[in-house]
């Protein structure tokens, strides 16, 4: 996708930060009322269909969270719990008008801890996101209406002007900051004439704003001057040895490719994107200037003539530092025309492997886990699927994030949910599944919009100098496994070969068998390698679904039995 990818880079800018971690459970959070006396925090967990929440409220009595249809009382799927003088209560409830709620036939919730402490009571509860009970609400990837009540004792009744009601997007979140400084500034091209080529790689050097303090950019947006022409957006933090600005193609000269320390990256269908609470990306502290290199991939299929951009990206910042420095780690398989895509294939696979063992070979002193919050998966127009598998000690035990209906006009860093924990000798697969039907001849890998990539982004917390940890095929035993002596002959062969269902099933057995060579990388061009054989990766978690009468269909039950399996046989 980007420059990084041609010389085998991904630099990070950031530094580490403490070591301390946030409950992995509740990464959102919103207050449900004006007077912030009311605090939802909540997580999921898509692989294990698993959505769990925090209610804060500052009383001594009860309190109850609901999901309504409409914001009111009537028809919600309800939860009051508290501690009494017999200790603690809880309750899965359904309301059928304006009055107590019922207590619910099912219960579904499953309290994880209540506690009252100083005149302020938290609950903790979860729920499968679907239960299949018609008198729980359906928490799909929509705004849905929450609403909340509580009262100043035990005795559950009448809440009065104690109540209010919120829409939150709870499985498809994005955090909206407000703090009190905030401030921005933009990275952007200025009047450049796009060629009439079908890709055009253009980079930017410039100067960044110099802060003698440290602040942390909390939210990343888009400046998209045209929508049909810009595919992707890279930001690079250059080393101190570049000063100058400086305009030119990439991949010209050795002036322009030496800023590799990745700041930001958008890609095309994409949005803005907010860090977190618990993280922000860094810049200043050191009162020195920064140099940064903005890389824009425009993709013009019609070669039009004359369009100029003032495309780039919008950076906002603040001094209320966040508790930990984020950062992005690269993944997947190396992007080279050393592997190929054959054509005519209804559902081709390619894999991309990471052995976080090797990051200590480079960073002796970096020991700690990386806390995954968010992902950016990325292929090209022949991408349909991609998933990232986690494996420890041999065996697979989560996906990081997939997504089964990939859509190349719709990028986007998506917040898993959760925050995952990758501890250091983990191994990360990247698989990405192609439809080349419409295609005559093989796709290679390669940075054009036509050639293919499958990688996946992964942003973490706190900040190691860490860039890029990928795999690819090792050629030697690729080339010894299907009779050539050399690459030229490997080519004639892949030219040259017919490409039906049989001749695409056994190449793609062969190079998923051989050794694969796996690099990590650290910002200043320091590399370890191994070889490790593609494992196997399970089953993705179908999303539950319900027959008329409310129950879970056998054979979404038996995907999901696999999957508990795959995760539990550890």
């Amino acid at each position: 996708m980007t420059s990084f990818l041609i010389c085998s880079f991904l630099m990070l800018v950031l530094t580490p930060a403490s070591s301390a971690q946030e409950d992995p459970r509740f990464p959102f959070s919103e207050y449900l009322d004006h007077g912030r006396d009311v605090r939802l925090r909540w997580g999921f967990d898509k692989a294990t269909d698993i959505i769990t929440f925090e209610l804060t409220v500052n009383t001594s009595g009860w309190v109850g969270l609901g999901f309504s249809p409409n914001g009111g009382m009537a028809g919600s799927d309800i939860v009051i719990g508290g501690v009494g003088p017999q200790g603690t209560y809880f309750t899965d409830r359904y309301a059928e008008g304006n009055k107590l709620p019922s207590e619910d036939k099912q219960k579904n919730y499953e309290l994880l801890s209540l506690t009252e402490v100083n005149g302020q009571t938290v609950m903790k509860f979860q729920r499968s996101i679907t239960t299949c009970d018609p008198q729980d609400f359906t928490i799909t990837g929509v705004p849905i209406k929450l609403i909340y009540a509580y009262g100043k004792d035990d005795n559950i009744g009448y809440h009065g002007s104690q109540r209010g009601t919120k829409e939150i997007n709870l499985l498809n979140y994005m955090p909206s900051s407000t703090p009190s400084d905030s401030k921005y500034f933009d990275l952007t091209v200025t009047n450049y004439t796009v060629p009439k080529v079908r890709t055009t790689y253009h980079c930017k050097i410039m100067q960044a704003p110099s802060f003698s303090q440290k602040y942390h950019i909390y939210r990343v947006e888009p400046i998209i001057e045209h929508l049909d022409l810009v595919h992707h957006m890279v930001l690079y933090r250059c080393p101190f040895s570049v000063t100058k600005p400086h305009e030119e193609l990439c991949f010209q000269s050795p002036e322009i490719n030496q800023c590799f320390q990745i700041t930001a990256a958008w890609g095309v269908g994409g949005g803005a994107f907010e860090f977190p609470e618990a993280a922000g990306v860094p810049i200043g502290g050191d009162g020195k200037v920064h140099m940064y290199r903005l890389e824009m991939h425009y993709d013009n299929p019609f070669k039009v003539e004359g369009r100029v951009d003032n495309s780039g990206l919008r950076f906002f910042y603040t001094s209320e530092l966040r508790q930990h420095d984020a950062a992005v780690l690269q993944t997947g398989l190396a992007v080279s025309p050393g592997y190929a895509v054959p054509p005519n294939a209804s559902m081709y696979h390619t894999f991309g492997y990471c052995d976080t063992s090797l990051i200590k070979e480079i960073l002796p002193e970096s020991g700690h886990d990386l806390q995954v919050f968010a992902a950016f998966l990325h292929t090209h127009l022949a991408g349909r699927k991609v998933r990232v598998g986690h494996y420890r000690d041999g065996k697979q035990i989560d996906f990081l994030a997939y997504d089964e209906n990939y859509d190349f006009e719709y990028q986007q860093v998506v917040n898993l949910g959760t925050t995952k924990t990758i501890k250091q000798g983990d191994h990360v697969l990247v698989e990405c599944t192609y439809n080349t039907q419409d295609r005559k001849a093989i796709t290679w890998g390669g940075i054009e919009t036509t050639d293919e990539m499958c990688l996946g982004f992964l942003y973490y917390y706190p900040a190691i100098d860490l860039g890029m940890c990928h795999s690819f095929p090792n050629p030697d035993d690729l080339m010894r496994e299907m009779g050539v002596k050399d690459m030229n002959e490997w080519y004639v062969m892949m030219f040259s070969k017919t490409w039906d269902e049989k001749s695409i099933a056994e190449y793609e057995e062969t190079v998923k068998k051989i050794p694969q060579i796996i690099a990590v990388v650290d910002s200043h061009n320091n590399a370890s390698f191994n070889f490790a054989m593609i494992p196997e990766l399970g089953p993705t978690p179908n999303t539950v679904v319900c027959d008329s009468q409310d129950m879970v269909r056998p054979a979404t039950m038996m995907v999901t039995l696999l999957w508990l399996a795959v995760t539990l046989i550890m």
